[in-house]
């Protein structure tokens, strides 16, 4: 925590909680409150926010080992660095950030964001396919329509026959959702197939042949020889989709045979695999890049080798930073946002999104300086200087030499600053010596 106050009692106090696998932060005045918090678990290591920070307070944690499994935050902050500006909550693709606001703050223009997003048309059914196919579970089949119970109870011991047309179904669930004799089967999804359903079953026994089924199908799948008990209902409904959980990776526009979903991505790009790196991947031992992307689009081909779909990449880079053979690059052409108002800050929000294509960024001037009248020379002064033993000078030099490598390590340097007993700390850092004098030595 840090508390900074001036001669008129002004104070701005910042500190931070842990909630779970939420890191909060906070930085509160006399007048105002601002918080941010961080889901490391919803963060995949893009370093995106890495990237925009215009303070250097965020810093990418081991990507590499996090892939792997390593259970720490792909992103650290240095709390006393940041300005709570909120330009990594609204460029976080994401959305591992959120930040709100209490108290009294200068009228400003809302800030730049992404204008992205995924949303239906007027071709939609809708039907249960998106929602099934979708694998962060961003989306919910609000379907109003009754279910054959309702409409018609099942009545025994009727006769007649029901046949699905394999050729013409879609498998897009309604039948099932209306009457309890109809059972879809799933199946494991993947990249190249993302249809959540292998075919459509009937259960004779809960059928009473009432071929309301037939008339609710889109496609006209379904025939059935019976007699017709009641009127179908009409299909109505919506289809819901969470924001803060859509990742924008076009698996349900992929699914959908209506052509009813419209997605906007974040970015515009490309994603390239690197000839001379693809056989040094062991995509069956390593698995990085299927870990952290969000658009789950890598698999593994016949062939043995890593593999991709192209069109379900955002572009967000977190396999770049994951992968520890560089297999692959990613390039970013333009960046899909909300107009930047004419204010003071725009120039840095300018700056800021044009990095996100160029990966350079323009920092602006965060020190202050103070300016100093120069001392009046004074008269020469003899100074004694200390005597050096020479053997105890290399004797520090060779123990600086060893211990400095050490310190390159994010989870050493992590420990140093969190442990409170020394002796495991001291233990690590011998066996990170002696580990780096055995490298040397073998090499």
């Amino acid at each position: 925590m840090t508390d900074e106050r001036d001669e008129q009692s002004m104070y701005l106090e910042k500190e931070m909680d842990v909630d779970g696998t939420h890191f909060i932060y906070r930085q509160i005045s006399d007048r105002s409150k601002k918080v941010l918090e961080y889901d490391y678990k919803r963060c995949i290591g893009c370093g995106i926010c890495v990237g925009l920070c215009p303070t250097k307070a965020l810093e990418l944690g081991p990507m590499k080992e996090i892939a792997m499994g390593l259970d720490v935050p792909p992103v650290i902050m240095d709390l006393d660095k940041c300005t709570f500006c909120s330009m990594c909550v609204q460029f976080c693709p994401l959305h591992a950030y959120t930040m709100t606001e209490e108290g009294d703050f200068p009228s400003q223009e809302k800030f730049p964001q992404y204008d992205d997003f995924v949303r239906t048309n007027e071709k939609c059914l809708p039907c249960s396919l998106c929602e099934a196919a979708c694998p962060e579970d961003a989306i919910v089949l609000e379907l109003e329509i009754p279910t054959k119970a309702e409409v018609s109870p099942f009545k025994e011991g009727m006769e007649g026959q029901i046949e699905i047309d394999t050729e013409k179904c879609n498998l897009c669930g309604l039948c099932a959702r209306f009457c309890d004799a109809f059972l879809l089967v799933e199946k494991e999804k993947t990249p190249t197939d993302v249809r959540p359903f292998e075919q459509l079953l009937v259960d004779e026994e809960k059928c009473d042949y009432c071929t309301l089924c037939q008339d609710i199908c889109p496609e006209d799948a379904i025939r059935v020889e019976g007699e017709k008990r009641g009127e179908a209902p009409s299909v109505k409904g919506k289809i819901v989709i969470d924001d803060n959980k859509c990742t924008r990776c076009t698996w349900c526009r992929i699914v959908c045979p209506y052509d009813a979903m419209d997605i906007k991505k974040p970015f515009e790009g490309k994603i390239n695999l690197i000839a001379s790196n693809v056989n040094k991947c062991d995509p069956q031992g390593c698995h990085g890049c299927f870990n952290v992307c969000p658009s789950h689009l890598w698999f593994v081909s016949k062939d043995g080798k890593i593999a991709i779909q192209e069109d379900m990449c955002i572009y967000c880079g977190a396999c770049v930073n994951a992968c520890p053979k560089d297999v692959m690059s990613v390039e970013r052409y333009s960046v899909h946002h909300t107009e930047i108002p004419d204010s003071p800050w725009a120039k840095q929000w300018k700056d800021a999104i044009e990095s996100l294509i160029t990966g350079k960024r323009h920092l602006p001037e965060m020190s202050r300086t103070l300016e100093v009248e120069p001392e009046t020379p004074r008269e020469h002064m003899e100074v004694e200087l200390p005597i050096i033993d020479g053997n105890l000078l290399s004797l520090a030099r060779l123990r600086l030499e060893k211990v400095t490598p050490v310190f390159r390590s994010v989870s050493l340097r992590r420990m140093l600053e969190s442990s409170k007993e020394t002796e495991p700390l001291r233990t690590r850092i011998k066996e990170e010596i002696f580990n780096n004098e055995h490298k040397k030595n073998t090499n």
